[in-house]
């Protein structure tokens, strides 16, 4: 009962939220009826509308499910899109410049790479709150640009190939994720997302692990009290936070790009805290969130292209719909957040 007046809230809300969007639309003189008709044809009309908004959805899997957990410890991760990049560069280079290997071992060693420097980039934030209690938020938002812009330089100068654009060599057939189907951008990217999904369910709700997160997010006094190393499973979030969203990066550079390219995210990383928040930072919240903002980020495409409505309506429609869904759990989990882990720490 609980959940379905949860779900219908959720739907009212949404359901304000476009009509919204369609007052904006309709007071600056274009069309709500068109534009939502473009946007729902454009990105389930067809097979390749489909395959899109799955393309576009899934970065934000990994972002989303990025924050969501790091969330459930009641620390924020704010800096999944520096994240992002150092994951997309790490298997960027390893893809090109490792020797030939054999494809399932060049492939796992770009996806972990990938995977690590994400992680080891959420640590640096992780260290600075559990020792010297600097705000994760804070520091997550710096590390955003020193990541960003470092993975800027490597791509300029360090790894740069041959050409006026600034990006790394190609990588290695040996290190490419399959495409699902000809003539798309669908890889097979979102099933290593779903596969992770359903590992980050598990670990959350069906190991003793994933409980201490969960209790240390609820309750971190109450949880030190218990036995519970706090600063220990703050500092595993935030790494396992990393990882996903560097494994997110990972998909894109072998998965659609075929090498890293400077500015390649349009903001995947910061779209994937309203996709954790509107899940309800659950791992299967995350997924349909997801599959939402892909589905308007692929009609927003086809919006441009077929319709003199400019684009930007769509993320005026995201940020309604932020405004209007996610906001009111955002500024929960903001509050309700780890506000003094030494002291957590020290009792």
């Amino acid at each position: 009962m609980k959940i379905i007046k949860k779900a219908a809230n959720l739907l009212l809300r949404l359901a304000l939220a476009l009509i919204i969007a369609g007052i904006i639309l309709f007071v600056s003189g274009y069309s709500p009826l068109k534009a939502y008709k473009a946007m729902i044809w454009g990105a389930i009309g067809n097979w390749n509308g489909i395959a899109l908004s799955l393309v576009q959805a899934t970065p934000l899997i990994f972002t989303g499910l990025a924050v969501a957990f790091a969330n459930n410890c009641g620390v924020f991760n704010i800096g999944a899109e520096g994240q992002l990049y150092l994951g997309a560069m790490a298997a960027g280079v390893i893809g090109a410049y490792l020797p030939p290997l054999p494809h399932y071992l060049h492939l796992l060693l770009a996806l972990l790479g990938g995977a690590l420097f994400g992680g080891l980039w959420a640590a640096i934030a992780a260290w600075l709150k559990v020792k010297a209690n600097a705000n994760e938020v804070i520091m997550t938002i710096m590390l955003n640009s020193i990541g960003i812009l470092f993975c800027s330089y490597l791509a300029n100068y360090t790894f740069k190939a041959s050409g006026p654009v600034a990006q790394t060599p190609e990588i290695k057939s040996t290190a490419v994720l399959s495409r699902l189907s000809t003539g798309t951008q669908l890889s097979s990217a979102i099933f290593l997302g779903l596969a992770l999904i359903v590992l980050v369910w598990f670990v959350l709700y069906r190991t003793k692990f994933g409980y201490e997160i969960r209790i240390v997010g609820a309750n971190p006094r109450a949880a030190a009290t218990a036995g519970i190393n706090v600063a220990q499973k703050i500092t595993a979030a935030l790494f396992i936070s990393g990882t996903l969203a560097g494994l997110g990066g990972a998909g894109q550079v072998l998965g659609l790009h075929g090498r890293f390219i400077d500015g390649f995210s349009p903001g995947y990383g910061f779209d994937g805290i309203a996709v954790a928040i509107l899940g309800g930072n659950s791992p299967i919240g995350v997924l349909f969130s997801a599959l939402l903002f892909g589905l308007m980020r692929a009609g927003g495409m086809v919006l441009d292209r077929t319709t003199n409505i400019p684009v930007d309506f769509v993320l005026i429609i995201q940020a309604v719909i932020i405004v209007m869904v996610a906001a009111p759990e955002l500024f929960k989990a903001l509050k309700g957040g780890v506000k003094d882990v030494r002291t957590v720490v020290k009792q």
